[in-house]
């Protein structure tokens, strides 16, 4: 039970700074752990843990959020004053790895395309590439941030984007990976418009 109780603690452990948590009391912790399987009373009612807990994390999130819609400016700014940066109107930035010479594809178009995507620290959340298989989608299926680029795009272009959060997926953030107001980056290759 030794094995299985340590292996417990590293698994809440890892998901707590997953969640952001830092400088937790350990002791405390343990404590109040222990207290709930152990039928001790508890230090603090459990409707007040509830609410210390509920104002921690909103109060953690809102930092987070913060912190995304910051560092996201920062970098796009930045990123701008860069050669071969494109910037259109909407905010989205772009740089021609790859020019190609086929057809532009329309917002009623399937493309079929390869793609990496990571944040602006580097750490990747999805990519076509890695799975090996290219993805297949309407034009108007993804993030705005694609739907413009894709219509920018010539077949056989490979472009690096840098989409901004107001292009992405905003306040809503999506799935663990991508925070709420993330600034995204794709490599992304348009292979062919599936007719």
């Amino acid at each position: 039970m030794k094995e299985i109780s340590y292996a417990l603690g590293v698994n809440i452990g890892k998901s707590l700074k997953n969640s952001g948590i830092q400088n937790i009391d350990a002791t405390d912790f343990a404590k109040g752990m222990n207290d709930v399987l152990s039928g001790n009373s508890l230090d603090i009612p459990e409707s007040e843990a509830r609410e210390l807990l509920n104002d921690y994390f909103k109060k953690l999130q809102e930092e987070r959020m913060r912190k995304n819609k910051t560092e996201g400016k920062q970098f796009l700014e930045e990123n701008a004053k860069k050669e071969g940066i494109i910037t259109t109107e909407s905010g989205l930035q772009y740089q021609i790895l790859t020019e190609g010479k086929g057809e532009t594809p329309k917002a009623s178009d399937r493309v079929k395309v390869h793609y990496h995507g990571t944040l602006i620290n580097g750490t990747v959340f999805d990519s076509s590439v890695q799975r090996g298989e290219p993805a297949v989608f309407g034009v108007t299926q993804v993030i705005s941030g694609w739907v413009e680029a894709l219509q920018l795009m010539p077949v056989g272009s490979k472009w690096r984007l840098f989409i901004p959060h107001k292009l992405a997926y905003g306040a809503q953030g999506a799935g663990e990976m991508i925070q709420p107001f993330s600034t995204l980056i794709f490599d992304v290759e348009l292979i062919e418009i599936v007719k």
